[in-house]
């Protein structure tokens, strides 16, 4: 993928994210993108949703599988500002995401890369191609700020 088409998904998902921060929310955008065209947006919400399963991922994804009336995203890809939590990647590989982007990496909660590794467990049925560090530095500074803000 070019460089710059990369850079406009990831940019559309920090746009997300800096919009969850003004509310409040931990900063984490998401959006899915299929042949080319973004079907399903999502930033971190579960203060104001009232609901622990809101974040980013979860929302684009159902967004996504509305508006495609499936329940299955074969043939999308996620582009999300963080290394997805457990939850979010167990969501990722029952939703059949084709290919995982991702920004910052979550040493402490991530489960791609760091903790528990989801997608390399035998049990999981199905294992998107995965590419972090994408706009990372961008997503990681994002991040501090909001919880530096915080303190």
């Amino acid at each position: 993928m070019p460089i710059e088409q990369a850079r406009r998904y990831m940019e559309a998902a920090l746009d997300l994210a800096r919009q969850a921060a003004k509310s409040g929310e931990v900063p984490v955008g998401a959006i899915v993108v299929k042949d080319g065209e973004i079907i399903g947006r999502g930033s971190n919400r579960p203060i104001a949703g009232h609901d622990p399963t809101a974040h980013a991922e979860i929302v684009a994804m159902r967004e996504a599988a509305a508006k495609l009336g499936i329940d299955r995203l074969i043939g999308c890809d996620l582009w999300v500002t963080l290394e997805p939590c457990a939850m979010c990647a167990g969501a990722i590989a029952h939703a059949r995401i084709t290919r995982l982007y991702y920004g910052a990496s979550d040493p402490k909660g991530g489960a791609v890369e760091h903790g528990p590794r989801l997608f390399e467990q035998p049990t999981v049925h199905h294992r998107p191609e995965v590419y972090g560090g994408i706009c990372e530095e961008e997503a990681a500074i994002l991040l501090k700020k909001f919880f530096a803000d915080k303190r």
